[in-house]
């Protein structure tokens, strides 16, 4: 496997355009979401890891969905990018009717 590059101040500043970009539009979701954080920053998992007082397993239990993060911890790797945790609604299928909110 090719060890990971890091990149030029170009590339981390393109990533982070490309990384607000999606979370505008609702397109950022949890696990993908710290892998883009962390290279954005233009980091590797342990200097990751040692930015927002996790280790290194941590972020990598949590990039490939293994881990299930307390909301502290998500909110530690959100505020890095300056978002905030919170939910986001799943776009309904075509064939799906909406559901009502309330039953009445």
């Amino acid at each position: 496997m090719a060890r990971w590059k890091k990149p030029t101040k170009e590339e981390v500043h393109e990533l982070r355009q490309i990384l607000a970009e999606r979370a505008r539009n609702g397109a950022l979701r949890y696990p993908s979401a710290v892998i883009e954080i962390r290279k954005a920053f233009g980091m590797t998992q342990v200097e990751f890891a040692r930015t927002l007082g996790l280790t290194r397993r941590q972020i990598a239990e949590m990039e490939t969905g293994s881990a299930n993060p307390t909301l502290e911890t998500l909110d530690k790797v959100a505020r890095l990018f300056g978002f905030v945790v919170g939910f986001v609604p799943k776009a309904p299928r075509e064939d799906e009717p909406p559901t009502p909110l309330f039953n009445s």
